[in-house]
């Protein structure tokens, strides 16, 4: 089997000759990750980015965090810089990039509809909005719905196998805002989403970190295939594995806040097992990856190494 076919039958749950994975150069991947150039959800360290949010980081971590949102009040909608997905610009390379990919699944990254209006409107603005400007504020995610809708047609067109975009919803123990609104407001737009791309022969994939027991139910309703999270431990693997193994694929590394940071090398592989255990079924249902900002995440090489070798020997 080629890594596309390993990776959409894991995630289809119609078995595969090994389990795929994630992992960077040295140990290897099944996928292929492409984008828009520039993407209209790029999130710099430091800089104004195309929406006009102005952003800085004084960590370690690759990105930096939103200092001055441009949408202080709604008076000032219609003058947002909304950036045109459409511009053959950001376009031109990326027919190139799906070539490079050769038979490996090919990821396309889209436009967040959660994190991106917090970084318009900042995030108290956001989660007073749901109350007292609810109609303003589906209209700005009914614009980023719409660039994703214009985004999966064009990636599809050109041979993407996949698309995947960034809300992260969880604190640590619950959802950032009421399920009740999230469902009012969101879902039904998560839902034009997933259909689009599942119309388009697309396979969905959202990543959302923190405390998200509250929605998985509803995102596989309207059409999720993958949830990229990388904490697990907040949750628990086994309520992981019991609710929602068999329904939904993981797309997961080892807890990227605590076993990976503080675990010794043989409670790193323990968690390994684990996580291919409960939340995989025999013919399918989990993909283990690396977390991409290991510095800024606080893991060693030794971690990494350690967890790439345990869920290949796994695989």
């Amino acid at each position: 089997m080629t890594s596309k076919e390993i990776v959409s039958r894991t995630i289809r749950f119609l078995g595969a000759e090994r389990m795929p994975y994630d992992f960077p150069e040295k140990w290897g991947t099944d996928f292929y990750n492409i984008c828009m150039d520039p993407s209209p959800d790029d999130r710099p360290r430091k800089g104004v980015d195309e929406w006009g949010a102005l952003w800085h980081n004084i960590g370690e971590m690759n990105l930096g965090e939103v200092k001055e949102y441009p949408l202080k009040g709604w008076k000032d909608l219609n003058s947002l810089q909304i950036p045109k997905v459409d511009d053959p610009k950001r376009w031109s390379k990326v027919a190139k990039e799906v070539k490079k990919a050769g038979d490996k699944f090919v990821l396309a990254n889209g436009i967040s509809i959660y994190e991106r209006v917090h970084f318009i409107r900042g995030l108290e603005n956001t989660w007073i909005d749901i109350y007292e400007n609810t109609d303003k504020l589906g209209d700005l995610i009914d614009v980023l719905v719409e660039m994703n809708l214009t985004a999966i047609q064009k990636f599809s067109v050109l041979g993407a196998h996949g698309y995947i975009f960034p809300d992260d919803w969880g604190l640590q123990n619950r959802l950032m805002i009421s399920p009740a609104e999230w469902r009012k407001i969101w879902k039904p737009r998560y839902q034009r989403i997933f259909a689009a791309a599942h119309k388009a022969g697309l396979l969905t994939f959202l990543h959302s970190c923190g405390n998200i027991v509250d929605i998985l139910d509803d995102l596989i309703e309207i059409g999720l295939d993958v949830i990229q999270m990388d904490q697990q431990e907040n949750m628990g693997l086994e309520l992981l594995g019991k609710r929602f193994g068999g329904r939904i694929t993981f797309y997961s590394p080892v807890d990227i806040q605590n076993t990976m940071v503080n675990g010794t090398p043989d409670e790193i592989r323990e968690y390994c097992r684990k996580m291919v255990t409960l939340l995989g079924r025999p013919k399918g249902g989990f993909i283990p990856k690396w977390y991409g900002d290991p510095k800024g995440a606080g893991h060693s090489q030794e971690a990494i190494d350690i967890m790439c070798r345990e869920f290949i020997k796994l695989a």
